[in-house]
């Protein structure tokens, strides 16, 4: 199975190469790297090119916004697993990819998912946080807060053809919508791996501050309503309880 990973990039320069070479020193062969880059305006697209790496493509032109840069490299994979990793993001071990594409293989599913860790900026062998996501259980499900961490999603190329991509109406929220219509409204089998896939450096778009958490909320409670799926307006505190797990066990 080829494995297509998108980035997106806008004046990434100061952690792109570690985002880069974490793919490259993956243990498995077949992976494309697709840069969907904003036309930065720093040396980030200098940086990928020196960097040894398994970029097919650099796509360099204006976007709006990175949920469209995602757009942009989803259509231009020719892999059969699209996984997307932020410019400031890398994967914990080398054989991250080789243990999503063998879950596939062994779950005969649509989506691999695992856990995510949260590190210091400066010192990424610091961990700050843990999202330990746990197994999609029904019952439960997105309602009670759960949802996968994004950059450790991993879906068919089929699915997002059959399905669709990101709803770029949503400007933070958008990779939760697209879980939530995946998992929860068209039910595709999904399987959950009990391992640390990524490690995100605190200071992302969506925790940044007090506004764009709020804006995340709301974004999150729309994207119940656009799939017609019932949520209580508590969501937003049942959402926050884990997260409080994530720093009280990290």
């Amino acid at each position: 199975m080829k494995v297509s990973l998108i980035t997106g990039t806008y004046n990434s320069a100061e952690f792109i190469k570690d985002c880069v070479t974490s793919i490259n020193e993956q243990d498995y062969n077949n992976i494309e790297h697709i840069i969907v880059d904003g036309v930065s305006k720093d040396n980030t697209v200098d940086i990928i090119k020196k960097t040894p790496n398994r970029v097919v493509k650099i796509i360099s032109e204006p976007d709006d916004g990175i949920y469209d840069a995602m757009n942009k490299g989803i259509r231009n994979t020719t892999g059969d697993i699209i996984g997307i990793l932020n410019s400031d993001d890398f994967y914990n071990s080398n054989n991250v990819i080789s243990t999503v594409v063998q879950a596939f293989k062994t779950k005969d599913v649509d989506c691999v998912y695992g856990n995510l860790y949260y590190v210091k900026q400066e010192d990424p062998s610091i961990i700050k946080r843990k999202w330990v996501t746990g197994a999609y259980d029904p019952k439960k499900g997105f309602k009670n807060g759960w949802h996968p961490a994004h950059p450790s999603f991993f879906v068919k190329k089929e699915v997002y053809d059959k399905f669709g991509a990101f709803n770029t109406s949503f400007k933070i929220a958008a990779d939760f919508e697209l879980m939530l219509r995946l998992i929860e409204k068209h039910k595709v089998k999904s399987t959950y791996i009990e391992a640390p896939i990524v490690k995100m450096r605190l200071g992302g778009e969506s925790n940044s501050s007090i506004k764009n958490i709020y804006k995340g909320n709301k974004d999150c409670m729309r994207a119940f309503k656009v799939n017609d799926l019932p949520v209580s307006f508590l969501y937003p505190i049942k959402r926050l309880v884990p997260k409080l797990t994530q720093f009280i066990n990290h």
